[in-house]
């Protein structure tokens, strides 16, 4: 038996990631890099989260450091269930809270209780290449949605189902500043979908990564801020408002049979996310006033650099492009008609300036002139320049399918 035999079958289907890939390239320093989706590292909280581990490490010792329970330490899921119920203006739980490895578990703890080989899952279209990839490991099909500038659009989801053979195990979407496009679902979709869902007894998950990111306008109710007996899984993390590395993220269930699995999945994949990290999480968002402060520098800073963004793309750019303003979140979505973004991508690492090519963005790879531009991680001078380098590289690439 040869070695790649030996491999499951569904290991055929794993990809290395697209942005993972082009943090290699991004290590040069005079490298612009629009590619990551990566939070400004100089607005973590570094000085407040090393006060908040030595306060932890005073009180709690060596119970911080100890093996815990599952679902996540109670002061942590308190704590989710307390802000949730505060933003969304509904009383949540701590009991339907699961403390997560990131938003990316939660994901790949869905596909493992809800998917089976070939089995279809509803996607927008483009989705979250971080989802596909999570779900691909469970060799998911796909049925995609349409959408336009309002998201996911509700006739098309409704058409999509009243057709699908199999009927899918779930729909996926991120409703706020979506990630690629940084679209926001328009607030008169967001109700029609719950009760379509409803009505099809579909499961929805809703992932909402970049919800306090809100830099225009107002908050919108999530999904499952809705009464309904729809079952929505809603994905919260810590990430983009005190730091990545830390690895904390929430799942919000309502359903005990689903948490139940869910539960059961994490067991055997890490027995429970780290407790350290949780408790110092906890300790400093737990200061409101200073986090709150925190999350208003962060809101702020990237509404600053989209501003920047959005100015240069339109100095820039030239004629027939087209690109999303997004309302919140860290993303911009450039669409370049008759340019195929992975060859412009070729042509801009040259000029010293990457994006991540919008095909991976769409579960067929059908789609190739869009590309997304993460605004968050480059200083408003360094997106200047590198828009600039962007323009040139654009007009210099040859079209699709030319020479």
């Amino acid at each position: 038996m040869s070695r790649a035999a030996r491999f499951a079958e569904r290991t055929a289907r794993l990809r290395a990631s697209t942005i993972r890939e082009m943090l290699k390239v991004t290590q040069q320093p005079d490298v612009i890099s629009f590619g990551g989706g990566l939070p400004a590292p100089e607005l973590f909280p570094t000085t407040e989260i090393a006060d908040a581990t030595r306060d932890v490490m005073n009180e709690y010792g060596a119970a911080a450091l100890q093996y815990s329970v599952t679902e996540g330490i109670s002061e942590m899921r308190e704590w989710v269930a307390a802000r949730l119920s505060r933003r969304f203006d509904r009383s949540f739980s701590a009991d339907g809270i699961v403390i997560v490895n990131g938003s990316q578990q939660g994901l790949d703890l869905i596909g493992k209780i809800y998917i089976d080989p070939g089995d279809h899952v509803v996607l927008e279209n483009p989705s979250y290449l971080g989802a596909i990839q999570a779900f691909d490991a469970y060799q998911a099909r796909y049925l995609t949605v349409e959408t336009d500038d309002g998201g996911m659009i509700p006739e098309s989801l409704e058409r999509v189902l009243a057709t699908a053979d199999p009927f899918p195990k779930f729909v996926y979407l991120v409703p706020n500043f979506q990630n690629p496009t940084g679209r926001t679902l328009a607030a008169q979709r967001r109700e029609p979908i719950v009760r379509i869902c409803e009505r099809f007894d579909l499961p929805i998950v809703e992932d909402d990564p970049y919800g306090e990111l809100r830099f225009d306008g107002h908050d919108l109710p999530p999904l499952v801020s809705y009464a309904s007996q729809a079952t929505i899984l809603y994905l919260g993390t810590g990430s983009k408002i005190m730091a990545p590395g830390l690895r904390v993220a929430w799942l919000l269930i309502g359903h005990e049979d689903v948490l139940e699995k869910i539960v059961l999945a994490k067991q055997g994949a890490d027995l429970h996310s780290g407790s350290l990290a949780q408790y110092v999480f906890h300790r400093y968002a737990s200061r409101t006033d200073a986090f709150e402060a925190h999350v208003g520098r962060i809101v702020e800073t990237y509404r600053r650099r989209r501003d920047v963004m959005a100015r240069a793309l339109h100095q820039a750019l030239p004629r027939g492009t087209h690109f999303v303003r997004p309302e919140g979140g860290m993303f911009l979505w450039v669409r370049t008609p008759g340019i195929d973004t992975a060859d412009l991508l070729r042509v801009s690492a040259e000029r010293k300036v990457v994006f991540v090519p919008g095909a991976s963005f769409y579960p067929a790879h059908d789609v190739h002139d869009g590309m997304r531009l993460n605004f968050s991680n480059a200083s408003e001078e360094m997106i200047e320049v590198g828009i600039e380098r962007l323009g040139l590289a654009i007009r210099a690439c040859p079209p699709a399918g030319g020479s």
